[in-house]
């Protein structure tokens, strides 16, 4: 089975490689073209893909990330979101390696079997970068109203999470 996995790529890569050749398709104009497209869309996504980034880490670095965790467990206990999966909630909305490390922390001090463990894997399998994700989307286009559906999507975020610790009871 890995041995099939590890040739679905090129296998993959080569059928549309032929399948090109056999519609006549130039293939390096096609590439170059993409390549010319690519990079003004770089160009114009790197500033907010930054500033994410410095923000997040500004955040962690802070003791913003922890004192606002403290005071939020209160909280999130009330609507039945367990204390120790704090930090990866706030974590997980502004970058996807940090969430990667605290779930891994989370995993390691409260074991993969926990009630706190399967809440933490299954919050961070169902949600996503949404800041990043955010700055990417937003970076192409004219008209901006960033706050109304960053709104939208840290409000369906949390309903995610109290939704899905609820189901972790039952599992």
């Amino acid at each position: 089975m890995n041995y099939f996995l590890a040739l679905l790529v090129p296998v993959l890569f080569l059928l549309s490689f032929l399948f090109a050749l056999r519609k006549k398709v130039k293939l390096f104009d096609c590439f170059t073209d993409g390549v010319k497209g690519a990079i003004p869309l770089i160009v114009s996504i790197f500033p907010y893909i930054a500033t994410v980034a410095m923000l997040t880490k500004l955040f962690e670095v802070s003791g913003m990330e922890a004192a606002l965790s403290k005071w939020l467990s209160p909280l999130f206990s009330f609507t039945g979101i367990p204390d120790e999966i704090t930090p990866l909630l706030l974590v997980k909305p502004l970058s996807g390696s940090g969430a990667i490390s605290v779930l891994s922390d989370i995993l390691s001090r409260y074991g993969v079997d926990s009630y706190a463990a399967r809440c933490a894997c299954v919050a961070y399998g169902s949600s996503e970068t949404i800041f990043y994700i955010g700055a990417v989307y937003f970076a192409g286009i004219k008209r901006k109203k960033l706050s109304l559906a960053l709104a939208i999507a840290v409000f369906s975020y949390l309903a995610s999470v109290i939704l899905c610790c609820f189901l972790c009871r039952f599992m």
